[in-house]
C-alpha cells in the first residue's frame, strides 16, 4: 500500500461520536496529508472536510417503538451505507460507536470485500449482549478501546485490543486550553444572570429529552439560589424543547463545554455527558427516566452484566455519582440527591475528590493520535 491518498470511511450515530470522530480525522491528517474522508456523521466531521454521505440525525433512533417506527429508514440507510462504502472503494472502514447499525454494516462489508474494519470506541458488550463478541471476532479488523477495564473483558475472549485512551479527555482538555471567558461574560453574553449555574443535560435524542426533561426541572422552585440552564443537543430543534419546559428557563445550544465548565452542579442522562462532566469538575446526579420503570428496573437487574450505567462509575469501579434510573428517577429523589452536591452538600466535597481519582485512571490526553498513529502503522504496513 502506498503512503499517499489512502481513503478513509467512517460511520458515526450520534453526536458525541461525530465529535471523536472528527478529532480522529484531524489526528489522522497530522500523519497523513493526503488523507480522504467520506462518511456517515455530523457537523463536527463536516467542519473538517470530505464527503458527508448522511447525517446521523438521519440515523438516531433509539428505543423499541422508535425504531419500529422507523424501521424503512433505518433500513434504507443501511441499504445505502452498504452499497456506498462498496463502490467507494476505501483502503479502510473506521465504525464508531453505534453498535446496533455498524455491527450490521461490518458483517456485510466483511462478507462481501477485502476492506479492512477498525472499530474505534468498541461497542459496550461488557454491558449486555456479550453474546456479540463472535461477531465481532469474525468481521473486525482492530479493536480501539477507550476504557480501561475493557482491556481484560476482552482478554478473557482471547481477542487482543488497542487502548488508547479516552477521547473525553482530549476533547475537554483541548476545550480548557483555548476557552478563556470568565464568568462575567459568559452570563452577560448568553443573557444569564448572576446566581450559580444548575447545568441540565438532558441527552441528544428526543426520546431522552422527553422522557427526563421535565421531570428534571420539576426541582427548579426547591432552588431558588441557582439558575438552571439546558444544554440543547445540536441536532435538536428549539420548539422541541419548548414542548417540554415551562418557558422560563434558558436553553443553550453548541455551548455544552462553555456551560460544564461555569456550572456549579448537573443533572446529566446517562451517557457520554456523564463523564465529560465528571471531567470539568462538576458534581452531578444522573437521570435516566424510562417508562415502565419497576419493569425496566428488574429486567435491569437480570440483563445488565454490569452494577452502573454512568461511565464515570464503571470506570472508578464504586458508585461516585448517584443514579437514578427507570423508576428511582422520581422527582422527589432528583430534588434530595441535587441537595447533596450544590454548596454545602454532604456529597459535594467527596464526590469532587473521586473525580480527581477518575481522572488519573484515565491518564494523559492524546487518545485520538494514539489511534490515529496505530491505525496508519497497520495500514501501511499492510
Amino acid at each position: 500500500m502506498g503512503f499517499e491518498c489512502m481513503k478513509y470511511y467512517l460511520i458515526v450515530g450520534e453526536a458525541s461520536g461525530d465529535l471523536h470522530a472528527s478529532n480522529l480525522m484531524r489526528a489522522i491528517q497530522e500523519e497523513d496529508k493526503y488523507a480522504e474522508f467520506r462518511f456517515f456523521g455530523g457537523d463536527s466531521m463536516i467542519a473538517v472536510g470530505g464527503t458527508c454521505v448522511k447525517h446521523y440525525r438521519d440515523l438516531a433512533y433509539m428505543g423499541f417503538i422508535p425504531v419500529l417506527l422507523h424501521l424503512r429508514t433505518i433500513l434504507n440507510n443501511m441499504a445505502v451505507c452498504k452499497k456506498d462504502v462498496e463502490q467507494w472503494k476505501p483502503d479502510v472502514l473506521i465504525l464508531v460507536d453505534y453498535p446496533g447499525f455498524n455491527l450490521k454494516i461490518a458483517r456485510y462489508i466483511k462478507k462481501h470485500t477485502a476492506i479492512p474494519i477498525y472499530y474505534y470506541i468498541s461497542p459496550k458488550i461488557w454491558a449486555w449482549k456479550e453474546y456479540r463478541i463472535k461477531n465481532i471476532k469474525r468481521d473486525i479488523s482492530e479493536l480501539f478501546s477507550i476504557l480501561p477495564f475493557e482491556i481484560d473483558f476482552f482478554r478473557k475472549h482471547q481477542y487482543v485490543v488497542h487502548y488508547v485512551g479516552n477521547p473525553c479527555v482530549d476533547s475537554v482538555s483541548t476545550f480548557c486550553q483555548t476557552y478563556h471567558d470568565d464568568w462575567n461574560t459568559f452570563t452577560r453574553e448568553n443573557e444569564l444572570n448572576d446566581k450559580p449555574i444548575i447545568a441540565v443535560l438532558p441527552g441528544s435524542r428526543k426520546q431522552e429529552i422527553k422522557d427526563n426533561l421535565k421531570r428534571m426541572l420539576a426541582v427548579m422552585d426547591n432552588f431558588p439560589l441557582y439558575q438552571f440552564v439546558i444544554a440543547g443537543a445540536p441536532n435538536i430543534p428549539l420548539s422541541f424543547y419548548e414542548k417540554h419546559t415551562s418557558g422560563n428557563v434558558k436553553i443553550l445550544f453548541g455551548k455544552t463545554y462553555c456551560l460544564l465548565k461555569h456550572a456549579h452542579a448537573a443533572l446529566v442522562t446517562s451517557g457520554t455527558a456523564t463523564l465529560e462532566t465528571a471531567l470539568f469538575r462538576v458534581p452531578q446526579v444522573v437521570c435516566y427516566y424510562t417508562a415502565c420503570g419497576k419493569i425496566v428496573s428488574f429486567l435491569r437487574r437480570c440483563i445488565l452484566r454490569v452494577k452502573f450505567i454512568s461511565l464515570v462509575n464503571l470506570i472508578a469501579d464504586k458508585q461516585v455519582v448517584t443514579e437514578l434510573v427507570a423508576d428511582g428517577m422520581t422527582v422527589a429523589n432528583v430534588r434530595s440527591e441535587l441537595c447533596k452536591i450544590v454548596e454545602g452538600g454532604e456529597q459535594r466535597e467527596r464526590m469532587l475528590n473521586d473525580y480527581d481519582r477518575l481522572i488519573q485512571i484515565l491518564g494523559e490526553p492524546g487518545a485520538s493520535k494514539r489511534a490515529a498513529s496505530i491505525m496508519i502503522k497497520l495500514l501501511r504496513k499492510n
